[in-house]
């Protein structure tokens, strides 16, 4: 059953599609059949975005003025957010950062940041450890509806990607020093160097991205 129109997701509506198909189809052998199917699709799902944020990671372009390269990860965190909530967005990017630590070749490829759970401590550490929140905040605002129209979706992943600047900057200028025994960057240089230059790409990305979730809904003929 789904919760009330303001609290599910494309995500619940998919799966619920799917199981409602199979049980008018005479496939599913039972309530118990059809739970397991409905956690299987939202497993495949997470699994899915998390390949998905990995992918993006692979398309990164060094800047020769930052330390923070350009990649399309953002756009793919909070399209996460959007089409799977916040719980399962949330848990397709702790599984992005678990896969990481664990060593497997999923951050942008870089010769001077480092590889594993160093990338974490490093540079761009502090946009990495947002993800996970980001996609929490995009879904929440998600589940309330903001991904069903067009303006709204872009609100919801502007959100998204400012708790991303916030917390990537916070990083960079406070806590990262430029090299041993150098103290930090501070915050006016961290927005000059991991911000600013992102800026406008990062919002034509948001832009165009925006409109993938409500045209699914309305192929779905669900706006509400």
């Amino acid at each position: 059953m789904l919760p009330s129109s303001s609290q599910f997701t494309l995500i619940d509506v998919l799966t619920s599609r799917q199981a409602t198909s199979r049980r008018a189809s005479g496939q599913t052998s039972g309530q118990t059949s059809g739970r397991t199917q409905t956690r299987l699709i939202r497993a495949a799902s997470v699994i899915f975005m998390t390949t998905l944020t990995a992918a993006a990671a692979q398309v990164s372009v060094p800047l020769p003025f930052t330390q923070v390269p350009f990649t399309f990860q953002p756009m793919v965190v909070l399209l996460a957010g959007l089409v799977l909530g916040s719980r399962l967005g949330l848990s397709s990017q702790l599984l992005y950062l678990a896969a990481g630590i664990a060593g497997l070749p999923v951050f942008a490829a870089s010769l001077t940041l480092p590889p594993g759970v160093g990338r974490l401590l490093g540079p761009t550490g502090g946009y990495l450890m947002a993800y996970p929140l980001a996609a929490y905040l995009t879904g929440f605002l998600a589940e309330r509806g903001f991904d069903r129209r067009y303006v709204t979706s872009v609100l919801a992943m502007c959100a998204g990607l400012i708790l991303i600047y916030l917390f990537g900057a916070t990083w960079l200028g406070m806590f990262v020093p430029t090299a041993i025994g150098a103290s930090a960057i501070g915050m006016r240089a961290a927005l000059l160097t991991g911000v600013v230059p992102f800026v406008a790409a990062d919002v034509l990305k948001l832009l165009i991205a925006a409109g993938v979730v409500p045209s699914l809904w309305k192929l779905l003929g669900t706006t509400r």
